[in-house]
Parts: structure tokens; C-alpha cells; sequence
């Protein structure tokens, strides 16, 4: 087939550039143009032959820059040839990495075969990779540089399995790039995260006790400063805390669930963490705890509340928050939740000005703190 039947998508004069052009320069942006132009969803079968056949010939072309041209246009074309897309891939880097990183038309056993046979720029862009199913995920944690293991830790598109978590860290616990990468994932199983304490910089791990769920037990310990060098906020982990029964069964037996503690808590909206305090400090189940918090009715919440012990000068403050928490409306966006916490906290603190000056510090703190850096997602009731 020649390239006859593409006249309807290419220029003449781009292709005689292409072939005769006067520098590489010239010839890469008529290959460029090429491409743009065979990669048109709407070929026919004839016509997707010959244009298979002029991207053969621009990946055989010897100027480097031509082939990037390539490369760099068709990363992420369903119509890029997988035979080529693979000679692409066995390029010089420059070539190789963009077609690698966003190529849709490999299969796992070819970006495996990248693992096992390519260098560390390869590697590493198959990492990179939008999505990374477990079985890559599994020979990259095996078999892949450092660098590589690291951009795949950190790629929330990448599948990690208990075992991929844990060969892992077995493999690679001693580097400190590694383990920090891990911290920049979205979530991480607690047990993992437990191992990660030790093992992560400063910097990682005051981003790792604000953003990931920690043991209940360990959030106390690393609270009270009895195992590491930072201290855990307990309001952090009131938000991101998986099993809240269980956590906030450990500040209770820890001595740790104080009147303070609870009021920054629902004034930073987590509002299940305070289901299950009411529910554990009132002895009754989280459902009936849950249904009596959102009582529409006025008595609901005073009656569980004063069934808890505690204080009742923080009812006030409590009844707002609930309130205000009930007449805001809010997507589950991450934007939305910061938004909602620092409205909450506005309008709670302005229709009660009872805290304590200490508690009322740490919201107006925590308010500017979400307002220069975005913090994680607060649990929502349920």
C-alpha cells in the first residue's frame, strides 16, 4: 500500500520534507505533522495500512530527533502499532521514555520485559505509568533499581498488595527514599504504615502521622512521646483513623480522651469520631450513639451528651458544631472537606465563644493551616 490512499490526511509537502528535509529540525516536525495526521480515528482499514506503514518507516529513520518526533506524538495513540510501540521502547531513552510512561497499547508481559532487560530511565517510566497492575507492581518491587521502586511507591495508580508492600520493605526497608516515597500515597494499610515510623525521614514522617491512619496504640505512644521523635496530633488521627471503635477505645484505657481533645475534634469536623466517643463513654451502641447525635429534635444529642460525663460547659460549643454541621451541604471532594471544616470551625467558634483560650488557639492555628496547605480528607458520620 503506498501513500497514495492517505493524500485525503497528509501533505505532500510534508512528507517530501520528511524524506528530503534539510535538517533534522525540519524533518521531525514533518514527522510530527505525519503523525498527527495518520493517527485520525476516522481511517479507513486501507488507509490505517498505509499509515502504519509510514510510522514503520519514521521508527527506522536514523535521525534520533525524527523518531522522538514519533514517540512523543504517539505516546498515548490506541493506533501506534504495538510491534512498534515495543522498537520504540528498545530506543535510546529520549525515545523510549515517553512511549513507555503513556503508551496504552502495552500489556502487562511487555512492560515486565521492560523491567527485566531495561535500565533505570525505563524502569522508572513504567512506574509512572497511569495504572500499574499488581503483577508489574510485583516484578518492579523484585526486580526494578531503586529510583524505580520509589516512583512506583509513590504512584497512587499503582496496585500494591499485602505482599507487594511487604517485599517491599523488605527489600528496600534501609532506603530512606523509598520508604518516604510510600508516604506520598493516598493510603496505606495501618500495619504497613507502623513499619514505615522508623524508617522515614523527619520531614515524611510528620507528613505521615497527619495523613495516614496509625494504630490506635501507637498514635497514643507517638502522642505521648514515649517511642519516636515526633509527636502525633490525636485530632489528626481523630479524621484518619480506620477502626474509630478501636481508637477511641485506646485514648480512653490511655487516659487520653479528654473534654479538650473532643472539641477540637468536632470543631475540625471529624463527626464520627465523636459518634464513637459518645457511644464508648456512654456505653451504648455506635447505631443508637449515631441516631441520637442527629436528632432533629432539640433533646437527642443533650440527653446522649450528659449520659457521657462530661463537662457540661462544652455542651455549648458541641450543640453548634452538630448544628452547623447539619446545615452545610458539601461534595466528597477533597477541596470541599477543607472547605467544610474551616466553615464549621468559623461558624462555631462565632456562635460560641465559651472555649477555653488554649482550644480556641488550636482552631484558629489548624484554620490557617488549611488555608496555606491543603490537608487530607476528614472522616465523615457514619
Amino acid at each position: 500500500m503506498s501513500v497514495v490512499a492517505m493524500r485525503a490526511h497528509l501533505s505532500e509537502a510534508d512528507i517530501r520534507r520528511l524524506v528530503k528535509g534539510e535538517n533534522p529540525e525540519e524533518r521531525a516536525l514533518a514527522a510530527r505533522k505525519i503523525c498527527q495526521r495518520v493517527d485520525a480515528p476516522t481511517l479507513s482499514r486501507e488507509e490505517r495500512e498505509a499509515a502504519n506503514a509510514i510510522i514503520a518507516m519514521i521508527a527506522d529513520d536514523a535521525v534520533a530527533l525524527v523518531r522522538r518526533a514519533l514517540a512523543v506524538t504517539l505516546r498515548r495513540s490506541q493506533h501506534l502499532p504495538r510491534d512498534i510501540a515495543k522498537k520504540l521502547a528498545a530506543d535510546i531513552d529520549s525515545i523510549a521514555v515517553p512511549v513507555i510512561s503513556g503508551s496504552p497499547v502495552f500489556d502487562d508481559a511487555d512492560l515486565i520485559e521492560i523491567i527485566k532487560t531495561q535500565g533505570a530511565s525505563k524502569q522508572c517510566a513504567v512506574g509512572a505509568r497511569e495504572h500499574v497492575s499488581g503483577t508489574v507492581v510485583t516484578e518492579i518491587v523484585a526486580h526494578a533499581c531503586e529510583q524505580a521502586v520509589g516512583i512506583t511507591a509513590a504512584n497512587d495508580g499503582a496496585e500494591f498488595s499485602e505482599e507487594n508492600y511487604e517485599a517491599a520493605f523488605v527489600r528496600f526497608c534501609e532506603s530512606q527514599p523509598v520508604m518516604d516515597a510510600f508516604v506520598a500515597r493516598s493510603s496505606l494499610p495501618v500495619e504497613f504504615t507502623e513499619k514505615l515510623i522508623s524508617r522515614v525521614s523527619a520531614q515524611a514522617m510528620d507528613r505521615l502521622v497527619r495523613e495516614h491512619a496509625l494504630p490506635a496504640q501507637l498514635a497514643v505512644e507517638l502522642a505521648e512521646g514515649t517511642r519516636e521523635r515526633a509527636t502525633v496530633d490525636l485530632v489528626d488521627q481523630a479524621g484518619v483513623a480506620v477502626d474509630m471503635r478501636r481508637f477511641v477505645q485506646q485514648l480512653q484505657m490511655n487516659g487520653r480522651l479528654t473534654p479538650s481533645l473532643i472539641v477540637r475534634a468536632v470543631l475540625r469536623g471529624h463527626i464520627a469520631f465523636f459518634e464513637h466517643t459518645v457511644a464508648e463513654m456512654a456505653a451504648i451502641p455506635h447505631s443508637k450513639a449515631w441516631l441520637l447525635i442527629h436528632d432533629s429534635g432539640p433533646l437527642g444529642l443533650k440527653a446522649v451528651f450528659d449520659r457521657t460525663g462530661l463537662p457540661p460547659r462544652i455542651y455549648p460549643a458541641i450543640r453548634a458544631a452538630i448544628d452547623t454541621f447539619h446545615s452545610l451541604d458539601m461534595n466528597d471532594s477533597r477541596e470541599a472537606r477543607i472547605t467544610f471544616r474551616r466553615r464549621l470551625a468559623e461558624r462555631s467558634l462565632t456562635r460560641f465563644q465559651g472555649l477555653p483560650e488554649e482550644d480556641m488557639e488550636y482552631i484558629l492555628a489548624r484554620l490557617d493551616e488549611d488555608r496555606i496547605e491543603p490537608q487530607p480528607a476528614a472522616r465523615m458520620a457514619g
